[in-house]
């Protein structure tokens, strides 16, 4: 696999993001690309302060237009205003909010997005649930819910991101899913965002009180419901497919773990992938509560699917795909899993990266859950 020594130079990562924002991908896809070169030419750091300071005060100059944009009611206008805000504010946190000046990044992006929400077609409803937190935990978890228009009782996508693409992140896949008739529900991954829980064994409850709500609350179509795990929370869509088939029509697991990704090898190979800009360890380790590198390591190794006993029980019709090239993710994951269980569908990208991203992706995705949901 292609891995760095170490941690990216500044002139080093100043050109990855360069690439990046070339192809128009995560996490550079959002931004005005003259105004994200700008902010790229001007960066003297990559520690939290000065990355956040140089990212967030795009997002401050673009809320204050979406301010005005509002005051004199050009909703269009503050609807594009606040989604350029809110993706300014997003690589200001980016990858994780691991430092105060990120986290207030961190907050002012769920804000900006949120105001967004109310003018985006469909709109983006903000719900909160309670949630029966341990001590130390949380008590509520929030979600985004996007219904189709024209469509009653539509079939319902409930998705969530990985250690990085949180649910604001899943806009793109929920509006190409709301045009073809899909309602969907997007999330924090565990341990993420407003997530109330920390990773560990049984991080899938963080999912259930969700999924219930869309089975009892009346707006979808019961019988139709799948889910979509993206990067890490691929993850958790296998293990909710293996441990309750009956609840969903169709799982993706779209670059996620289950066994070899979480081995001592796998993490030492993966601490500095050539795909991934910065602070990946970092990452991980404020998803799992990890405080140091024993930690982090056996926060991995209590997560694989195989040694829980998982993967060969029944599982709901399961999509695996990602890229060949996967620096972050092992693809012998995904040879692990159709070895396992009942028959799985699996696309690989040739000569693509962590998640396979690129033409056709995304369409692969929603014309498979197109087929199951139909």
């Amino acid at each position: 696999m292609a891995e760095m020594a170490g941690p990216r130079s500044l002139e080093n990562a100043k050109d990855w993001i360069l690439g990046k924002l070339e192809a128009r991908v995560h996490p550079f896809a959002l931004t005005d690309v003259d105004r994200t070169r700008a902010v790229i030419e001007s960066l003297t750091g990559l520690d939290g302060a000065t990355w956040a300071a140089a990212w967030a005060g795009q997002g401050d100059a673009y809320a204050k237009q979406a301010e005005a944009a509002e005051a004199r009611g050009d909703t269009a206008a503050a609807r594009d205003n606040w989604y350029q805000a809110y993706g300014f504010y997003f690589l200001g946190r980016f990858p994780c909010p691991n430092h105060p000046d990120k986290l207030a990044s961190y907050e002012k992006e769920v804000t900006a997005y949120q105001s967004f929400g109310k003018y985006a077609t469909p709109a983006i409803e903000v719900v909160t649930l309670p949630f029966d937190g341990r001590e130390g935990e949380g008590r509520e978890i929030t979600f985004y819910v996007r219904l189709p228009e024209g469509i009653d009782s539509p079939p319902a996508i409930v998705m969530w991101g990985g250690v990085d693409a949180w649910k604001e992140e899943m806009t793109i896949l929920t509006e190409g899913l709301a045009a073809r008739g899909f309602a969907t529900v997007a999330l924090d991954n565990v341990g993420t965002g407003q997530s109330p829980i920390k990773a560990g064994p049984d991080g899938e409850r963080q999912f259930l009180p969700v999924l219930d709500w869309v089975e009892t609350c009346g707006r979808f179509d019961a019988t139709r419901i799948a889910i979509v795990g993206r990067s890490f929370g691929g993850h958790w869509a296998t293990k909710l497919a293996h441990l309750m088939p009956e609840r969903f029509r169709a799982a993706v697991n779209w670059g996620g773990g289950v066994h070899y990704m979480f081995q001592p090898d796998w993490i030492e190979k993966s601490r500095y992938p050539d795909s991934y800009l910065m602070e990946l360890v970092e990452t991980r380790s404020r998803m799992l509560g990890a405080t140091n590198d024993a930690e982090y390591i056996e926060g991995f190794k209590v997560l694989s699917l195989l040694d829980q006993g998982l993967l060969d029980q029944p599982c709901a019709p399961l999509l695996l795909i990602n890229g060949k090239n996967d620096t972050q993710c092992p693809v012998a994951d995904i040879e692990l899993l159709t070895e396992h269980g009942d028959p799985k569908s699996v696309r690989l990208f040739p000569g693509r990266g962590h998640m396979g991203f690129g033409p056709g992706t995304v369409d692969t995705i929603i014309d498979w859950l197109k087929a199951r949901l139909a």
